[in-house]
């Protein structure tokens, strides 16, 4: 069976990033910095690295930095040379980044993340794509979109990224239910943010999918939930009924910077990478915790 490439990748980056005021008054969250680098290259960069040719932002009238951030600056450029800092040119036009193209699609409402995935329908027509959430940032060799498009060219299905989660925080994800008992899964169902009791696995979704074009016959039919969104989870749901999607057992670092927490161990981890600054930050960690 012969399936398109997935060259296409969705970025919802709408959000307000409540969990961040006041910082995120101004600063949409996706732009906080995780030490040198926006949170959102990050997934950008992940996108690239597998093959994605165009990246689609479903954003709002107040994320007008993200689109500067990944337009040329030529007046940035200009003050560079001049100053003698050619250097700094490749970290601010990556080569992993310039054959990209950017659309950027305004969700006026913030109606759920099903909402903003249905208003890509027209950029990707019938085509597999991939979502990637800014907000879970993800560290292994190969990436987690590596490690889904892997399984995807392998059983020409709609596959996302799973977790395993402690009951404690199951309630704040969407999970699968499956009769497998290794990755890949076959999905037999998946549900938003169950309580623990309710929850059908410890298996979550965790901000990375590739899916077929047929999602949005989906999105546009499933209702709103109890508090007006339109879920990604209930149309993968429904898609179940229709054709197999699997899910693949993400191995590697995963953090939600979404949250406080995340963010800041995001960063930690990220410091401690850095040859430059590690050892500093190393002796600095072990200062304050003794």
């Amino acid at each position: 069976m012969s399936i398109k490439k997935v060259t296409k990748a969705i970025l919802p980056v709408a959000g307000f990033g409540t969990r961040f005021l006041p910082a995120t008054k101004a600063t949409p969250k996706e732009m906080l910095p995780i030490i040198d680098k926006p949170l959102v290259q990050y997934a950008v960069e992940e996108a690239a690295l597998v093959g994605i040719k165009e990246i689609i932002f479903i954003t709002n009238h107040t994320k007008a930095s993200i689109e500067r951030h990944f337009s040329k600056s030529s007046k940035l450029e200009e003050k560079l040379i001049s100053s003698n800092k050619k250097h700094h040119l490749k970290k601010i036009n990556p080569d992993i980044l310039q054959d990209l193209t950017y659309k950027y699609i305004n969700q006026e409402d913030q109606l759920g993340l099903g909402h903003a995935i249905s208003l890509a329908k027209d950029e990707i027509n019938d085509e597999p794509f991939a979502v990637l959430l800014p907000d879970d940032l993800f560290i292994s060799k190969p990436s987690c979109m590596h490690q889904l498009l892997n399984t995807f060219n392998k059983y020409k299905k709609s596959v996302i990224a799973v977790n395993k989660i402690h009951s404690d925080n199951i309630h704040n994800y969407g999970v699968i239910s499956t009769k497998d008992i290794s990755s890949p899964y076959k999905l037999d169902g998946i549900i938003e943010k169950p309580s623990a009791d309710k929850a059908p696995s410890n298996i979550a979704v965790c901000g990375r999918y590739i899916l077929s074009s047929d999602i949005f016959n989906h999105l546009q039919n499933v209702k709103k939930d109890h508090s007006g969104e339109i879920q990604l989870t209930d149309a993968i749901q429904s898609l179940i009924q229709k054709e197999d999607v699997m899910a693949c057992l993400y191995e590697g670092e995963k953090y939600d910077c979404g949250s406080k927490k995340g963010y800041i161990e995001a960063t930690i981890k990220l410091a401690l990478n850095d040859d430059s600054i590690k050892k500093d930050i190393t002796s600095f960690i072990r200062d304050i915790v003794e």
